[in-house]
């Protein structure tokens, strides 16, 4: 499984990488997180808004930080 973080690095991009970090742990599931701070590489995915959260290819939030729980939700789809 690959994670990816789409954001300039902001304090809320930071926290979206903890909180998934956390969730994956939880889960007990082993990923690949990557941290894409590239605006054309952003816009790339359709994202507008950041922080965005990319799960093997598919974007599944964009625009705020989701709680760990929230993203052990999306990943166990």
């Amino acid at each position: 499984m690959q994670v990816k973080i789409l954001g300039s690095g902001c304090r809320k991009c930071v926290a979206l990488a903890d909180n998934t970090r956390a969730a994956l742990d939880h889960l007990g599931q082993d990923a690949e997180i990557v941290k894409v701070t590239d605006v054309a590489q952003i816009a790339a995915h359709g994202v507008m808004s950041t922080p965005a959260l990319v799960v093997d290819g598919k974007v599944v939030s964009t625009g705020k930080v989701l709680a760990a729980s929230e993203i052990e939700a999306l990943l166990r789809h």
